[in-house]
């Protein structure tokens, strides 16, 4: 079966199409700029990459156009060969516990949790409008990054704030990048050669979050009510103090709206360091002797390092930490930085085998207390993997 895995943004759409159940990677690819004046798609297939310009009014134009190259490259001969697909959705809220075939049922609670990720499920929803228009006789399932950390007990998701506004409103940790931690984490158990394991995923990357999982099952995540939470991150300041809001809101006059663009987009390592969001440049003005820069690295790397202490406490001890995503794939000197800063729970980084990017491998000594490796990660793979179980 054919199934494609979807990951839409608000004006982007990323696409893997795989060969279930031999997992087989037959296609993939990624429209960006859709709506605006000039888009862009890249497709990937047969070890060749293709990029094309070209004007995408909305996501239904995107699926006609992504339709029309699969059937002219051969790809597939007609639609009834693609028999299912997988749509990431950010934000499932305490509905779903697992992965949902798309019901009205299913689809209205994505809607309903549209204020919790509001550049994410509505996104999510257009993606699946313009599957089902596009692709009709597939059978389109909902994969939630927020499933995997249902397991977690109330101890650690609910917040010390009036008890009603969980009940009335639904106020809670949530958490995000469940896919990805479930992923790498049954990755890890793989390498480890046991189930029964006490791990530290950490998904670095724009978005960054950490969780503590015990035996498959995820515990504690870093990310709470909303992906605003947690680490410090590009552009998201993390854990505050919350009464830094209302203290700035009546110091400036900022609204709901200006104050939220402010610590979503404007604030962590960008907000520090005046430069940028991304750790390479960071890197770079680290390099340059930018004072800034090298506080926002040193705030982000013991942001990180707390969480991983802090998990580490809670589950009484380690079996294994896992970098992956993009930071934590990449960036060697964070890495470092990072590993050195866990000394004390004698983690010992290998500097020859943390000299790589994008790699499977063990990145700690082979003395380490605590084996370290980065696995990169595959959230389209789990989609597929879901879409296909409940499809067949």
């Amino acid at each position: 079966m054919k199934v494609i895995s979807i990951n839409a943004g608000s004006s982007t759409l990323k696409f893997k199409m795989y060969e279930m159940p031999e997992e087989k990677v037959i296609v993939s690819g990624l429209f960006e700029r859709i709506g605006a004046k000039k888009g862009s798609y890249t497709i990937k297939y047969n070890g060749e990459k293709e990029t094309k310009e070209l004007v995408l009014e909305n996501h239904v134009e995107a699926f006609k156009k992504l339709v029309r190259v699969l059937i002219n490259k051969g790809i597939v001969k007609n639609l009834n060969e693609i028999g299912a697909v997988g749509h990431r959705i950010v934000q499932g809220g305490s509905y779903f516990s697992k992965s949902e075939i798309v019901t009205e049922e299913v689809y209205n609670h994505i809607k309903e949790l549209s204020p919790l990720a509001p550049l994410h499920n509505p996104a999510a929803l257009n993606g699946i409008d313009a599957a089902k228009e596009v692709i009709p006789n597939a059978t389109h399932v909902t994969v939630f990054d927020t499933a995997f950390h249902q397991t977690m007990e109330d101890v650690n998701y609910i917040y010390p704030v009036p008890y009603e506004w969980y009940e009335k409103y639904g106020v809670r940790r949530y958490g995000a990048h469940g896919t990805s931690h479930m992923y790498v984490s049954q990755r890890m158990n793989e390498i480890l050669g046991k189930e029964d394991t006490k791990l530290i995923t950490c998904h670095i990357g724009s978005g960054a979050s950490i969780s503590a999982v015990v035996n498959g099952k995820c515990v504690d995540t870093s990310m709470g009510l909303t992906p605003n939470a947690g680490i410090m991150m590009g552009t998201r300041c993390g854990d505050i103090d919350a009464t830094i809001v209302l203290y700035m809101m009546n110091q400036t006059g900022m609204t709901t709206k200006e104050m939220d663009k402010a610590l979503n987009k404007e604030s962590g390592l960008l907000g520090v360091s005046g430069l940028s969001d991304d750790s390479r440049d960071i890197e770079q003005g680290i390099t340059d002797l930018n004072e800034r820069a090298i506080l926002a690295q040193k705030i982000y790397v013991k942001r990180i390092v707390d969480f991983i202490a802090k998990y580490y406490v809670e589950m009484g001890g380690c079996d294994g930490i896992v970098f992956t995503a993009g930071v934590g794939e990449n960036s060697i000197e964070t890495r470092r930085n990072i590993m050195d800063a866990l000394e004390v729970l004698g983690v010992k980084c290998d500097v020859e085998a943390n000299s790589m990017r994008g790699e499977e491998k063990m990145v700690s000594t082979s003395d380490s207390k605590i084996p370290v490796y980065v696995i990169p990660t595959d959230e389209e793979l789990m989609i597929a993997r879901d879409t296909y179980k409940l499809s067949k």
